[in-house]
C-alpha cells in the first residue's frame, strides 16, 4: 500500500498538516499539486464549459478546479505505470485519528482491490444502495449517489486505468465528475465512520471556495440543487449477482 499526500509546495501554511499526513499514512509522501493557472502544467487536457456530458455541469472550472482534477489525474497516471495496485490518494487539507484510520485500512484490506475506487469521505451524507461490510462503527457502502469532494479516497489501478481513459477531456470538477458511473463505468463506493475531518480553514483556507454576493449565492444553489435532482436519475446498483 502507497500514499500521496496532494499538496503545492509554495502552500506553506499546509505544510505541516501535509507532513502530518505522511507521517500518518502508510508508506506516505507528498505528491506535488498541479497549478491549474500555469498553461504548461495543463496542457495534456482539453477544457469545455461543463457541456461535454449529460447532464450539462451549470458552472464554469476555475483554475483551482482544473488543477485538483489534473493533480488527481497525474497519480493515477503513476499508479498505472508503475503498477501499483492500490494507493490511498489524500488531499492536504485532510486530518485523520490516526487510530480510526488504522481500522478503516484493516477493515478494507480484505475487501479492495486494484478494480476498487472507495471514498473515506468526511461527510457522512451518502445513502447506500447496498451495504458490504460492518465493523466497529465503519461501514462500508454502495452509495446510491455519489457524494462530494475528494479529500480522502483509497484507489485502485484498474481504477486508475478507466478513469485516465476517460479525462483526457474535462467540463468539470473532479468530484463531480466522479459522480457520472455510467459514463466512467467505475463504481464508487464509500467507508462511513472512519473520522477523517476537513481543516482547510484552520490552516489557510480552501483552494477553491470563494464567497460570492447573495443573489450569485442564490443562483449558484439553485442550479445546484437542479444539477443535483438529474444525478439522482442515475443512481448506483448493487450487482445483479448479488440480489
Amino acid at each position: 500500500m502507497r500514499s500521496f499526500v496532494i499538496h503545492m509546495s509554495s502552500s506553506t501554511a499546509r505544510r505541516p498538516n501535509a507532513d502530518q499526513l505522511c507521517a500518518a499514512l502508510p508508506n506516505a509522501e507528498l505528491f506535488e499539486a498541479v497549478n491549474g493557472r500555469d498553461p504548461d502544467q495543463i496542457s495534456g487536457v482539453e477544457l469545455h464549459s461543463g457541456n461535454l456530458h449529460r447532464p450539462h455541469y451549470p458552472f464554469p472550472l476555475r483554475p483551482a478546479e482544473i488543477g485538483v482534477f489534473e493533480s488527481h489525474r497525474r497519480i493515477w497516471r503513476k499508479l498505472v505505470e508503475d503498477d501499483i495496485d492500490l494507493a490511498i490518494i489524500t488531499e492536504d487539507d485532510l486530518r485523520i485519528d490516526r487510530a480510526r484510520m488504522e481500522q478503516a485500512l484493516g477493515l478494507l484490506a480484505s475487501i479492495a482491490t486494484p478494480d476498487h475506487y472507495i471514498r473515506i469521505p468526511v461527510k457522512q451524507r451518502e445513502v447506500p444502495a447496498q451495504v458490504l461490510a460492518e465493523q466497529d462503527g465503519l461501514r462500508l457502502i454502495l452509495p446510491k449517489v455519489i457524494g462530494l469532494q475528494c479529500v480522502c479516497q483509497m484507489v485502485g489501478k484498474n481504477a486508475a486505468e478507466r478513469l485516465l481513459a476517460t479525462t483526457d477531456q474535462i467540463d468539470r470538477p473532479v468530484d463531480t465528475f466522479l459522480q457520472m458511473h455510467w459514463l466512467t463505468d467505475q463504481p464508487v463506493h464509500a467507508l462511513q465512520g472512519s473520522g477523517n475531518q476537513e481543516v482547510a480553514q484552520e490552516i489557510g483556507g480552501s483552494t477553491i471556495q470563494t464567497k460570492p454576493p447573495l443573489s450569485d449565492k442564490l443562483t449558484r444553489e439553485f442550479k445546484r440543487a437542479a444539477y443535483r435532482a438529474k444525478l439522482h436519475l442515475h443512481p448506483q446498483r448493487p450487482p445483479a449477482s448479488s440480489g
